[in-house]
């Protein structure tokens, strides 16, 4: 789980945990970090979609270029050959090794979904299947070629664009044309595809990616208002800025939610994995700790249960604090993976997107975009997200604790690394979130913020930026045409971090914790459009066009600054003019370290969806 530094209360050491810290150095090199040592991946062929951005969005379709590049008798897939780095290659994968790969689909007519979705219109998951999925002629083709190579447990979701199996290695790298070794690697055996993946010719145009092909641990986590008195660490500060920890009320009063409708009609999903019964008691606890009332939480469970517990403080996290912000929520859903390795991502957010019980979600994990490209998840995560997001769903993710970077072997919150931006929160079909330093008056009012410096932001070097974002951001006036994140920012600094209960942190217990990073932004904001969706009867679609919609018709009225620190008010945005993620500067409108900024929440609900 990225974006979390979890101190003790008044104590310096923290113990890191980190979702997807995967990152790219010496060009093309993709690093999984976490604070259990990470693997890296170098690109062993060039097969594989192409890199450049698209006009409508994210990828939803294999180049003809890199589809010309198969074998004979073969089609190229998105899934490209993979190394680990700073490992001792054993050899040949065990033949008897048990495997489950997951083949993605290609979806019907992307374009005209991706032009609905620019217009704001919503489709329900039948339409989709009726439209826009895979055909069953082509799930059928699928599936009868996995029986003919022997595999066994095959099955497609519900919208055709996911087909599971379970073979040996040998039927996997038989089937795909592909080769597997083993690999020793921080102490442990992992093993990995070094040659790219194909299919039958006879799939060409079907299948665009087959994932589960490495076991790379790509994460290794973890009304009444009252406010927190303005002190750090037992020190109190003065006006003119309260710096202060903040608790789920002192959030509402600063970004001003108190004295507005609550999400209490609004259900939340969270991205989870592993064993998350103790995230549910500390949930209870904060629940308690804070006053909040009691939100129903159902467990989704999605592929095989899994005894690990190390992302338990970032569920709690999520959950406190997306509920917090909203003061209230009809329910929460915790859709609970087996593992954060990409196959198993794909399936929870296809079980989301299939299953339709919310409209918002929250994904607290992130890592270097380039591994998903080469991987050929990228391809097969963004057909979900798009279908999200034509149904009217809206995904948050952090945008990561590195600055303009992916993390390479530094930890959280420091801006360091390779100069490349992080998935999924660089896919077109979700809203991003970076970080600010949060401050506030004495009452806990609104003061102003600066970018936080080791808030993700940046560019993609693979996904194209949508239309509504085009007209924001600066590079796309330039004639570029790449998707720049973040698109908003909340709170992130452990300096004027978040109070949690329960979870882990490096002395034991949180009694309480002080946590930050952009785990901690994103299931805020996913918190404070729960507020939005309630106010507005749950009408509100898919939020990015909504976002950029209200900052374009919303010009800042004039000379207007805030704070210190300077903000400006934009339509229901603070628009932060202050700090720097070290690549890049906040500035007047939209900028690569805060987005379009953070929300004023009672005037976003006033002015959002007119």
């Amino acid at each position: 789980m990225y974006g979390r530094r979890r101190y003790a209360w008044g104590e310096e050491d923290f113990s890191v945990y980190k979702l997807f810290g995967i990152a790219l150095a010496a060009g093309l090199l993709t690093a999984s970090c976490s604070s259990h040592g990470g693997s890296s991946f170098v690109p062993q062929s060039s097969g594989g979609a192409d890199s450049q951005p698209v006009s409508m969005g994210a990828r939803t379709t294999l180049s003809p270029q890199a589809m010309a590049a198969a074998p004979a008798g073969w089609a190229t897939t998105a899934t490209q050959g993979l190394k680990p780095s700073h490992a001792s290659d054993l050899g040949a994968l065990s033949a008897s090794q048990p495997m489950t790969v997951r083949l993605g689909l290609q979806m019907r007519n992307p374009d005209q979904l991706k032009s609905m979705v620019a217009a704001g219109q919503t489709i329900d998951p039948s339409t989709f299947n009726a439209t826009y999925a895979p055909t069953s002629i082509q799930v059928g083709a699928v599936t009868s070629y996995l029986q003919n190579q022997g595999f066994t447990n095959i099955q497609a979701e519900p919208n055709n664009l996911l087909v599971s199996a379970n073979g040996s290695a040998a039927q996997v790298g038989k089937a795909f044309n592909t080769t597997l070794h083993a690999f020793s690697q921080n102490g442990a055996r992992v093993y990995a595809n070094t040659t790219a993946a194909y299919v039958p010719q006879s799939l060409s145009g079907s299948v665009i990616a087959v994932l589960g092909l490495n076991n790379m641990p790509a994460v290794k986590p973890t009304p009444h208002f009252n406010v927190t008195p303005c002190t750090v660490e037992g020190v109190k500060t003065r006006d003119p800025l309260c710096l202060r920890f903040y608790d789920p009320q002192t959030f509402q009063v600063t970004y001003h939610a108190a004295l507005v409708s609550t999400g209490a009609q609004t259900p939340v999903a969270i991205m989870a994995e592993g064993n998350v019964a103790q995230s549910i008691a500390d949930f209870r606890t904060n629940e308690q700790q804070f006053g909040l009332p009691a939100v129903p939480v159902n467990v989704v469970q999605v592929g095989l249960p899994s005894s690990d517990t190390a992302g338990v403080g970032e569920w709690t996290l999520d959950m406190t604090y997306s509920s917090g912000m909203a003061q209230n929520l009809k329910a929460i859903y915790l859709y609970d993976t087996t593992s954060l390795a990409d196959s198993d991502i794909a399936l929870e957010y296809n079980k989301w997107v299939t299953q339709d019980l919310t409209r918002i979600g929250n994904s607290s994990f992130g890592g270097c975009e380039v591994f998903p490209y080469l991987d050929g998840s990228m391809l097969v995560d963004d057909e979900m997200l798009l279908q999200g997001a034509a149904q009217g769903q809206t995904m948050f993710v952090s945008t990561g604790d590195s600055g303009a970077f992916c993390s390479v072997g530094v930890p959280n919150g420091v801006p360091a690394g390779a100069p490349f931006a992080e998935y999924p929160s660089v896919s077109p079909y979700v809203v991003a979130v970076g970080g600010t330093d949060l401050f506030s008056n004495s009452n806990g009012s609104y003061k102003g913020e600066t970018s936080w410096e080791a808030g993700g932001g940046g560019l993609s070097q693979f996904e194209g930026s949508p239309s509504w974002e085009a007209s924001a951001q600066p590079v796309s006036q330039q004639g570029e045409n790449f998707r720049g994140v973040p698109d908003v920012a909340m709170d992130a600094a452990i300096e004027t971090g978040a109070l949690l209960f329960g979870g882990q942190a490096a002395n034991g217990s949180c009694t309480p914790c002080i946590t930050g990073g952009t785990s901690l932004a994103s299931p805020l904001a996913a918190g404070a459009f729960a507020r939005m969706q309630t106010a507005h009867h749950n009408t509100l679609g898919f939020a990015a066009p909504l976002f950029y919609k209200n900052y374009a018709e919303n010009p800042a009225a004039g000379p207007t600054v805030t704070g210190p620190p300077p903000t400006q008010p934009v339509g229901g945005f603070h628009d932060v003019l202050a700090g720097t993620n070290v690549l890049y500067t906040a500035a007047p409108r939209y900028d690569y370290t805060t987005g379009l900024g953070s929300f004023d929440v009672a005037i976003m609900i006033g002015k959002i969806g007119l």
